[in-house]
């Protein structure tokens, strides 16, 4: 154990990184706060055990958390297990009705357990849901345009079963939070006509915090937030601010839909959106209980 290790295990030590949190423990008493999880960080036992430990944390403290998960790379590893091709247009995965049973199977069914029975082992008390539960979400297919390089005609883009979030009903939600359970729920969704759709984790988190309207909405991600021209964290944006640095070029490759879905959200009434790197342990407790967070906040402005 070295020096620093064994200051931070004393009582004292321990004791007044408490009072130092409490503060921002009483500002988040009651509120909802969203988290979006994927990435690597799912995938890392330890990591996960952080995370449920931390979202357990969060529920005690007075905190409403509410989970929303991904899982991509677990869909392509048993779509590959089954033998099922995994077809895409313009990056985009295709996802047919023998995909899309795969993708509820995965998300709403081992993945979207496993999270829960992680909570639950560390103490919280968990419940798996997923857009169809209580009629959360409602979806509709999203349509996708690509320009034809060959004509420079821009033509529809179908991409089966992948759906946008249209309407989200939080009546569910509203009676877990009076029971005190913690809200886990896998991005699948029901359209109109009782179809299902695989609706992206990202969006799905940001409909659901801003009928909520949650006070954070944290996207565990793989990387620490956005980055200044000279990698250096940026800790904090208004919406003018990111969409200049989107502009400019600052903000670029798979940063730029991340941070449009932050700025959707916050059109949406999320008071406040975070981007986070989900690979550093404890990211949601030192984003929501220390005074400089742990990644990019976004905000109104």
């Amino acid at each position: 154990m070295t020096d620093s290790e064994k200051l931070l295990s004393s009582p004292i030590s321990q004791a007044q990184l408490l009072s130092k949190a409490l503060p921002y423990m009483q500002r988040y008493d009651g509120q909802t706060v969203v988290v979006k999880y994927g990435g690597h960080a799912m995938g890392d036992s330890d990591l996960a055990r952080a995370f449920a430990r931390d979202i357990t944390l969060l529920h005690q403290a007075g905190v409403l958390p509410v989970v929303v998960h991904g899982g991509g790379p677990q869909i392509g590893q048993m779509l590959q297990r089954l033998g099922i091709e995994s077809k895409f247009e313009d990056g985009l995965r295709v996802t047919d009705e023998a995909t899309v049973e795969v993708v509820e199977m995965v998300l709403a069914g081992s993945i979207n357990k496993d999270i829960v029975a992680s909570i639950n082992v560390e103490g919280g008390r968990a419940i798996g849901l997923c857009g169809k539960d209580g009629n959360l979400l409602t979806a509709r297919k999203l349509t996708r345009t690509m320009m034809d390089p060959d004509s420079n005609i821009e033509r529809l883009v179908d991409l089966g079963f992948v759906g946008e979030p249209f309407r989200v009903d939080i009546t569910v939600l509203q009676m877990l939070a009076q029971s005190k359970l913690i809200p886990v729920i896998a991005p699948v969704a029901p359209g109109e006509n009782g179809e299902t759709y695989n609706v992206n984790a990202d969006t799905c988190a940001g409909a659901i915090a801003g009928a909520l309207s949650a006070r954070r909405l944290l996207f565990l991600t793989d990387v620490p937030g956005v980055l200044d021209t000279n990698g250096k964290l940026i800790k904090q944006l208004t919406v003018s601010e990111a969409n200049a640095l989107i502009a400019n070029g600052t903000i670029s490759g798979g940063m730029i839909p991340k941070v449009e879905t932050c700025i959707d959200a916050l059109k949406q009434g999320v008071s406040g959106v975070v981007i986070l790197n989900g690979k550093t342990k404890h990211a949601v407790l030192l984003e929501l209980f220390t005074e400089h967070g742990a990644g990019t906040l976004i905000v109104p402005g």
